[in-house]
């Protein structure tokens, strides 16, 4: 599990990139569309979580004030294969032309590559694979922070790192404690567990489970999962109601980072709500972001949406 094994070890770490782990994913189901959630970073062993499911988040703007419930699916039974999901109501929701002028043009700042995995702006989607597939962070480092992982999963990249080192202590000084759940993912890694989707379930349905190799956002050390301080809901719908969440969506702008997979955009992203992925962009082009409410990187860059692979 993507939260198992916590150290609690505060000290970073230079590691290497090829320190094993194994990455988690758990499956979700809106319980208002009957649809399987697409999750790019969930536990490998589905989590049910006890209770009931949380009140349904603020819709992020250009959802046309969708708020359908989520709910986690059952565990040790296959999931059916998904119907094609809701269109968002509003066509504000559709990304610009790739021939209009993105928003991030005139983004204060330096620019950076959309391609190089080096680049803290790379965009990794369905349609965007990394390239190199099998790229590893060169500058591999354990932050300090409060873990609910271990081995290659509490690793990021270094510029990530020390964001998440600021942004962690400042929600520490207001109360909140937030967890590193998940960080880097290897192309290996990510190989074996999308490979046991394809094996246990087939391809089409791996894929609204499990990111291909070399389509993750882990790969690249600048996205890592956040846990709660009380360890509940990690990974589920109710995570979005749990203080590391609330707090994350309203400051983790303040120190570079975006909620990377926003409510009811999944037809751009390709992947259902996620509060608790966190992507580095720098400070500039995410208070840029926040301030304009733009809700995905797709949108921000001028890109096309990538609901599914080409």
């Amino acid at each position: 599990m993507c939260h198992e094994d916590a150290d609690g070890a505060f000290g970073r770490q230079s590691a290497s990139p090829d320190s094993p782990s194994r990455r988690a994913f758990s499956r979700l189901l809106l319980a208002g569309t009957g649809l399987a959630a697409l999750s790019a970073c969930t536990p490998a062993q589905p989590f049910t979580p006890s209770g009931t499911p949380g009140s349904t988040p603020e819709p992020t703007p250009g959802t046309g004030g969708a708020t359908p419930t989520a709910a986690a699916a059952p565990s040790n039974s296959p999931a059916s294969t998904p119907s094609a999901p809701p269109t968002p109501a509003t066509s504000s929701a559709v990304p610009p032309s790739a021939t209009a002028r993105p928003p991030s043009a005139t983004a204060p700042g330096p620019k950076h590559s959309l391609s190089d995995p080096t680049s803290p702006w790379v965009i990794v989607n369905k349609h965007r694979p990394l390239s190199p597939a099998t790229f590893v962070p060169p500058d591999l480092v354990r932050p300090a922070v409060r873990l609910a992982t271990s081995g290659e999963a509490a690793l990021l990249n270094s510029t990530t790192a020390a964001a998440a080192e600021r942004m962690f202590a400042a929600a520490a000084a207001e109360g909140v404690i937030i967890t590193l759940a998940s960080g880097y993912r290897s192309f290996a890694t990510q190989t074996a567990t999308y490979g046991s989707y394809v094996n246990s379930r087939g391809r089409a349905e791996a894929d609204t489970a499990s990111a291909r190799p070399g389509y993750s956002e882990h790969q690249t050390g600048w996205a890592f999962d956040i846990g709660d301080g009380s360890g509940a809901d990690a990974f589920t719908p109710q995570f979005k109601d749990r203080p590391a969440a609330i707090w994350a969506k309203a400051n983790a702008h303040r120190f570079g980072f975006v909620v990377r997979y926003p409510w009811m955009l999944h037809q751009i992203t390709g992947y259902f709500y996620e509060p608790w992925h966190l992507r580095f962009i720098g400070i500039e082009a995410a208070t840029d972001m926040k301030s304009r409410g733009i809700g995905t990187l797709e949108q921000y860059f001028g890109l096309e949406a990538a609901p599914a692979y080409l």
